[in-house]
């Protein structure tokens, strides 16, 4: 995790062709399904549960309110990856204009985390963005704060970088 003295890198990545997907491999079991009707405990609960180990504190403080307002906007879906029936990790994905998807948020629980697991679901993330119509290109960011190898995950599903920040610490 990162120290507060340390500045955070955030890395902006894109993919503007859905031919540039590189799958991963689903293991047998394997599945992922939207949330529909969305429930604001479920995002909430996955936005903990998902981002703790990774310092995800935005959300933290939202109300109930606004946790409504997020949750039931037509723009954005959740999805949760499962194995066996077992719930592993979560995506939002929030259309945008001019045909961007972004991908808001993406995980997998911290008991499943070292699995194999991380590529699959991050295939099923790219494979949904490129179904909502006019999908022109799909985009998401993660930073130093987040799992070592979750860039390396994006690039090897075909991202590429086209942006980097640095942020000081505090924000």
């Amino acid at each position: 995790m990162q120290t507060p003295s340390t500045s955070t890198t955030v890395f902006h990545l894109e993919m503007c062709d859905r031919q540039a997907l590189r799958p991963k491999v689903t293991p047998s079991g394997f599945d992922v399904s939207m949330i529909d009707p969305p429930t604001v405990e479920l995002n909430r609960q996955m936005y903990q549960s998902v981002g703790g180990p990774w310092e995800w504190t935005e959300r933290l403080k939202w109300s109930d309110e606004d946790w409504q307002r997020y949750v039931h906007r037509a723009e954005l879906e959740t999805w949760v990856g499962r194995m066996d029936g077992e719930t592993v990790g979560f995506f939002e994905l929030e259309t945008q204009d001019a045909g961007n998807v972004e991908i808001a948020y993406f995980g997998l629980l911290p008991e499943f985390i070292g699995q194999g697991l991380g590529g699959p679901l991050l295939t099923a993330t790219i494979e949904r963005a490129w179904q909502l119509p006019n999908t022109r290109r799909v985009w998401v960011h993660t930073c130093t704060k987040d799992h070592k190898h979750a860039i390396d995950n994006y690039r090897n599903r075909g991202f590429e970088v086209f942006k980097t920040e640095q942020e000081s610490p505090g924000g």
